[in-house]
């Protein structure tokens, strides 16, 4: 087992079952995701299957069972955002990102996904990127953050 994974079970020497989502969210922060081998080794840990994990992962926005980007662009396509137009912001953040929701690049610059809801109705349509957001997001608005991101990253690599 890995070291790191063996310290942030120590962190939980009760093996409970309510010990799940705090322990897949110290895991996420040490790896970046949750990779099949370490949800196997949970379930085997907390003794708790490994379909009821996933079940428990699934259902929050928040965890991911790949790697992420460098910049991860959260899009919200609730209702509100949807009506505020998220569906005209995916397709352009697909055309120009060329990755599809729940995709990394083939850099591992940016990852994308299209999540239910991240709260601010009435900021629509809006994304986050690494826990910045953008709100009332037009089509210009998303080519200048994108083209942003790339120029910052053109910068830190020609120094």
């Amino acid at each position: 087992m890995d070291k790191r994974l063996s310290n942030i079970f120590d962190h939980f020497p009760n093996q409970q079952r309510d010990d799940l989502i705090p322990m897949l969210h110290q895991i996420q922060e040490e790896f970046g995701f949750l990779s099949e081998e370490i949800i196997i080794e949970v379930g085997s840990y907390l003794h708790i299957s490994v379909n009821k994990i996933y079940g428990v992962a699934t259902f929050y926005d928040n965890f991911h069972f790949g790697p992420i980007g460098r910049y991860h662009i959260r899009l919200c396509h609730g209702t509100a955002c949807h009506v505020a137009g998220a569906s005209t912001i995916l397709a352009e953040l697909e055309k120009s990102l060329k990755i599809k929701n729940g995709e990394t690049d083939r850099f591992g610059l940016f990852s994308l996904e299209v999540v239910s809801c991240i709260g601010a109705c009435g900021l629509a349509p809006l994304l986050e990127i690494n826990k910045e957001y953008y709100t009332a997001l037009t089509i210009e608005s998303v080519k200048n953050i994108i083209s942003h991101i790339r120029e910052t990253q053109n910068n830190e690599y020609e120094k």
